[in-house]
Parts: C-alpha cells; sequence; structure tokens
C-alpha cells in the first residue's frame, strides 16, 4: 500500500500545484489562452463540468456531487482492490495514479464546482477541440496500467 499512497500523494500534489500556477499565477482563466509552442502545446481554459470531454457536462449542482460521488466511490473500491489481492509495486504505482487523479479533480469539483482543464495539445495536423490536466492524464495511465499490468496472468506462478 505504501507505493500506491506515495503516488498518490505525488499525483495529488503536482496536479493542485500546477493547477494553482496555470489557472491563477498565469491567469489562465482570464486570458482563456496562452501559446506555449504553437501548434504542439497551448494552454487553454476549459471548465469541464462533466466526465472526460466534458461527456455529461451540466451545471446542475447535482450532477456535480454526483460526480464527487462516483469518483471517490471508485477511489476507495481501487483501495479495496490493491489490498485485497496484495498488489505488488507496478500495480501499487498505477493504483496511485488513477487514485492521485481522481481526488485532485474531486477537489477541483469542491472548489470550482467544475474541473479546471488546461493543456491542449495538437499534432500531425490535426486541431484538437479537448483539453485535459494532469490528473487527467494520470487517471488514464492508471487505468491502462492496472488493466495491463494487474490479475492473474501478470502475477508470478508460485511452486
Amino acid at each position: 500500500m505504501r507505493w500506491m499512497i506515495t503516488t498518490a500523494a505525488i499525483t495529488f500534489a503536482l496536479d493542485q500545484i500546477i493547477k494553482v500556477w496555470v489557472v491563477h499565477l498565469l491567469d489562465l482563466k482570464t486570458r482563456l489562452q496562452i501559446d506555449v509552442w504553437p501548434p504542439y502545446l497551448t494552454l487553454r481554459m476549459a471548465w469541464n463540468r462533466g466526465v472526460n470531454f466534458g461527456l455529461g457536462a451540466s451545471d446542475s449542482d447535482v450532477m456535480r456531487w454526483v460526480l464527487i460521488a462516483v469518483a471517490l466511490a471508485i477511489s476507495a473500491w481501487v483501495v479495496w482492490w490493491v489490498h485485497k489481492d496484495a498488489m505488488g509495486r507496478l500495480g501499487q504505482v498505477f493504483a496511485g495514479l488513477l487514485l492521485g487523479g481522481a481526488i485532485g479533480n474531486v477537489i477541483d469539483r469542491l472548489l470550482y464546482g467544475a474541473v479546471a482543464d488546461f493543456l491542449n495539445m495538437t499534432c500531425c495536423g490535426i486541431a484538437n477541440p479537448w483539453s485535459f490536466n494532469i490528473a487527467d492524464a494520470a487517471i488514464f495511465v492508471g487505468a491502462i496500467g492496472l488493466v495491463l499490468f494487474t490479475g492473474e496472468k501478470s502475477r508470478p506462478k508460485t511452486p
């Protein structure tokens, strides 16, 4: 559990520090867009009131609290799963990424009523209309890692 907790704490702290820096200190909430390395990286402010890519977005306070409850329930389930399966270091790191990201986005919903998304990346002539944040990337990597690198097939066989 130590690796999961450490990874979650680091992920959460990085997410929140970078959000404060970009949204408040660079004042992206007012400026709305800052070209960092055009066209590859742009900071573009987006307040996400839904799940990934704004799906299910609603200005309803009920939806905000439902999304907070779902994130906390999934986080609790992941902690239970890691504990129950006595996951190794790699599984715990992926779980920590997912947890740290989920809690980072929960804090946003509590503080702002929405998740602060601001990273916009474009490549190869394809204009990306969506923004994301460090927490979103951590959740994605953590979930994919848990699917690919945990479970019965990933455990060493004991004689």
